[in-house]
């Protein structure tokens, strides 16, 4: 990938950000804005675990669905799913039906209730300083040191499905880090 493509409206985003409207819509609004908040934070990462070998516009597209079958990822509801919710989302058309993941997010849920300090603190806390903007797109790591400091730390305290890939495209989606390119319209 290179540089900035112009979207619909003419501005400059970031090559990935400009090919669909519903990537329009997220880049422009959330990806790479800073967000927090536990419940949040817990919806974003189940999310980036089940896009895991997907494309994000999968993802993306499903994000409702996802809401109400996770019941709006409260972790305190999630961690108390049993047999009966996994079969039901296994059989739920709206969302990605794949057993590992669906017990991961549930797992997940579990230890968010068993940590010491709220999510959000702990998954900011491997937030790196910021930088300079990357060019293009190719100079947009997919690990830093951050974010497998951050999936080995998450592993330790019992999440799955949080390696660095995945951590340091959490870190993205939240605003930990911010890759939008320098010629795009939402980095000035």
């Amino acid at each position: 990938m290179s540089g900035a493509l112009a979207g619909p409206d003419g501005r400059p985003r970031c090559a990935w950000g400009a090919s669909t409207p519903d990537y329009v819509e997220y880049h422009d609004t959330e990806w790479g804005r800073p967000l927090r908040g536990e419940q949040a934070m817990f919806e974003r990462m189940s999310l980036e675990a089940f896009q895991s070998g997907l494309s994000w516009i999968t993802i993306l597209r499903k994000r409702e669905n996802f809401r109400a079958a996770f019941a709006g990822f409260d972790p305190e509801v999630v961690a108390g799913y049993a047999e009966p919710d996994i079969e039901r989302l296994l059989a739920d058309p709206g969302i990605v039906r794949n057993r590992a993941k669906i017990l991961a997010v549930i797992r997940n849920a579990g230890a968010v209730a068993e940590l010491d300090q709220p999510l959000d603190e702990l998954l900011w806390s491997f937030a790196p300083e910021p930088g300079p903007r990357p060019k293009t797109m190719a100079e947009v790591p997919a690990i830093t040191p951050e974010s497998t400091a951050m999936a080995k730390a998450l592993k330790k305290r019992g999440f799955a499905f949080v390696g660095p890939t995945t951590c340091y495209a959490l870190m993205q989606a939240t605003g930990m880090v911010d890759d939008h390119i320098q010629d795009c319209w939402v980095a000035r």
